[in-house]
C-alpha cells in the first residue's frame, strides 16, 4: 500500500470540485440550451381577456325607466320635427271643433205672424219666430200650431205638414226663422171657417207654445179644402 500524503489528496480533491464547478456553469448559462415552444392542446380555448365595460345609457341602476322616446310629427312644410315626451302636438292642443249651439227653448224666443201674401186661390202667411235669449240657440224642423179663440178653444184641427227637407237654423240673439202657413182661400173652397184670436206656436221638440195675435181673419175650421199646412223652418221672416 502506497501512502500518499495528506496535502497531495487534499489538493486532488480540490481540483475535483473546481472541474465539477466548472462543469455546472457551462450547462446553466443558457446560451446553448433551447427550450421546446409551448404546445396548444388542440380544442383548448386561448385564455380569456377580461374587459371592462360601462353600462349603456338606458340602464339605470336605480331601477326608474328609461326616458321614453320622443313623437316626430310633420311640419307643415313637409319636413319633420320631433317634440319632447308628454309635450301636445298642435293637433290635439287645437281640439275638435266646438260644438254647435243647444236648441231654442220657449222662454227664449217670441212668436209673430207676419203680413199675408194670397196668391192662385191660397191664404199664405210667415209664421215667425224671434231669439230674444243673449245666446245662440238653434232651430231644426217644423213648428207646431193650432188657431184658438178667445177663449183659447182651439179652431179646427192641427196644421199638417208639408213636403220639406228638416234643416237646422241656427239664431244668433235677435236673428228669426220662419215656418209657411197656408190654407185654401175659405171664399172659394166654402169650408166652413171661424175667426181665431191667436195662433199658438210650439217650437220644434218644446212642449209649451207660445201666442201670436191672428189678424188674418177667417179660416178654414171644417169641410171641403179646410187643411192648413205648415212648412220647415228657414233663415229669416219670410220669403
Amino acid at each position: 500500500m502506497v501512502n500518499t500524503p495528506r496535502s497531495a489528496r487534499h489538493g486532488a480533491l480540490l481540483l475535483g470540485t473546481v472541474a465539477v464547478l466548472g462543469l455546472l456553469t457551462s450547462c446553466g448559462d443558457g446560451t446553448d440550451v433551447h427550450s421546446d415552444p409551448p404546445v396548444s392542446a388542440p380544442g383548448t380555448a386561448a385564455p380569456a381577456r377580461e374587459t371592462t365595460k360601462s353600462p349603456p345609457p338606458a340602464a339605470a341602476s336605480s331601477g326608474t325607466a328609461a326616458p321614453a322616446p320622443s313623437r316626430a310629427t310633420a311640419s307643415p312644410g313637409g319636413a319633420a320635427t320631433t317634440a319632447p315626451p308628454g309635450t301636445a302636438t298642435a293637433a290635439s292642443r287645437a281640439g275638435t271643433p266646438a260644438a254647435p249651439g243647444k236648441r231654442c227653448h220657449t222662454g227664449e224666443l217670441r212668436a209673430s205672424v207676419g203680413r199675408g201674401d194670397p196668391g192662385a186661390g191660397q191664404e199664405n202667411f210667415p209664421v215667425v219666430l224671434t231669439n230674444t235669449s243673449a245666446r245662440t240657440c238653434t232651430l231644426h224642423g217644423y213648428p207646431g200650431a193650432a188657431f184658438v179663440s178667445s177663449s183659447g178653444a182651439q179652431l179646427g184641427p192641427d196644421p199638417r205638414r208639408a213636403p220639406g227637407s228638416p234643416t237646422t237654423v241656427t239664431l244668433r240673439p235677435g236673428q228669426s226663422a220662419w215656418a209657411g202657413l197656408s190654407f185654401s182661400n175659405p171664399g172659394i173652397s166654402e169650408a166652413k171657417t171661424a175667426t181665431p184670436a191667436a195662433l199658438l206656436v210650439t217650437p220644434p221638440d218644446e212642449h209649451d207654445p207660445l201666442r201670436a195675435a191672428w189678424t188674418g181673419g177667417q179660416v178654414p175650421v171644417s169641410g171641403n179644402s179646410s187643411t192648413v199646412r205648415l212648412t220647415v223652418l228657414s233663415p229669416g221672416t219670410g220669403p
